[in-house]
């Protein structure tokens, strides 16, 4: 392949030369200029473990420890073995509570999340057919905590009933025997969910807020202007600004894999060069991102605004981060298509959680393929050598 020149395809190896050289130089510069700028080393390196330790301990899906109040009326065996089955679960911290009176008012001032009520005919109601043994009365302003809330009780509750029932050499009539398998999250943990995808939304930042500052802040300080009378061509200065940013955005995303697998115990169950593979093409989408930002804006505060609002905000609301596609209305499902960052969470779940399952790596990795060559080209496009 032809090196790219400044010069017609025929040159000879001395323009040939000469192009490199500008490149090396102009590359070595970028490099020089990002490790004497600590913002540019704070966005690749600290950014990605403030945001981390955040997300990675600050936010959780899963419900644990949920103060749940346990009304007794009528203290037997059977009511104290059923008490014995919540208070050992991880799930929940029992409270117990004379009356369903005071447990309404806690419920009402948000001490205790359910009530669960055990009526005084507790044990002559757990095998008569079409009675309900326990009352369970649940918290609904959080409807997403409501219903996992109320499905671990009904699993607490189904336990111990088939131990109960076995424990008594009595039937227990079920309709349907449902045996659990759940794959690639055995364990049930929203981190191992979140924090893949909190690394694409960490590398969006890197990609977009370090280019478009950057590059932002040349313009203002007229480095730029002085680049543009050189000999230099617009297709030298791309790369040789894509480079070096490329470079320490894979520096960041190591980084956030060796934290996410050695901190927060995440598996990686993929290979890591299709990890490696995936990255580098979202992290050239980015960048292109950051560097058409930067090209439009030539202002640091106008170019850190857009790059939050059209990368970082996208990013997080609708990449399949934390809110599920296939929850949002038609519209903004097809608004996401336009996104980035849902094709990275993609690739990052499924490297992370299932390993290299290639069809859904391949369509998302080409998707990311074509986004990268469109940003780049419309920067191509949009930056000429002079000043209006």
């Amino acid at each position: 392949m032809t090196p790219y020149h400044n010069s017609p395809p025929g040159a000879g190896p001395s323009a040939r030369r000469l192009t490199l050289m500008r490149l090396r130089g102009l590359i070595r510069k970028e490099f020089l200029q990002a490790f004497r700028d600590p913002s540019s080393l704070g966005i690749a390196f600290v950014l990605p473990v403030v945001l981390l330790l955040l997300f990675g301990y600050g936010v959780s899906l899963d419900a644990e420890n949920v103060p749940v109040a346990l009304v007794v009326e009528k203290p037997t065996p059977d009511t104290a073995s059923l008490c014995g089955a919540f208070e050992h679960s991880r799930y929940f911290e029992p409270v117990y509570l004379h009356g369903m009176h005071a447990a309404l008012q806690a419920l009402s001032a948000h001490r205790i999340q359910a009530i669960v009520h055990l009526r005084e005919d507790f044990s002559r109601r757990l095998f008569s057919p079409g009675s309900a043994a326990i009352q369970l009365i649940v918290n609904g302003v959080d409807a997403n905590t409501a219903r996992i809330v109320e499905g671990y009780v009904e699993g607490v509750y189904g336990n111990w009933l088939e131990d109960y029932a076995v424990d008594k050499g009595r039937p227990l009539n079920i309709p349907a025997s449902i045996e659990q398998r759940v794959w690639f999250n055995s364990n049930l943990r929203s981190r191992n969910f979140l924090v893949p995808g909190l690394v694409a939304v960490i590398m969006t930042l890197i990609g977009a807020l370090l280019t478009a500052l950057l590059m932002a802040r040349e313009w203002e300080r007229g480095t730029m202007e002085a680049l543009m009378v050189t000999p230099v061509t617009i297709r030298e200065i791309l790369i040789g600004k894509i480079v070096p940013y490329f470079i320490l955005g894979m520096g960041g995303m190591a980084l956030s894999v060796i934290m996410a697998v050695w901190q927060f115990d995440v598996p990686l169950r993929g290979s890591i060069w299709v990890l490696l593979l995936g990255t580098s093409l979202f992290l050239l989408t980015a960048l292109g991102m950051g560097l058409l930002i930067s090209t439009t804006a030539r202002n640091q505060f106008v170019a850190g605004q857009l790059a939050i609002i059209t990368t970082f905000l996208p990013a997080f609301i609708l990449s399949g981060f934390i809110f599920d596609i296939g929850s949002m209305p038609p519209v903004i499902r097809a608004i996401t298509y336009l996104i980035p960052a849902r094709y990275f969470v993609a690739i990052l779940q499924t490297v992370f959680l299932a390993g290299d399952v290639w069809p859904i790596i391949a369509p998302n990795s080409l998707a990311l393929m074509i986004m990268a060559t469109v940003f780049i080209g419309l920067t191509r496009l949009k930056t000429r050598k002079r000043l209006d």
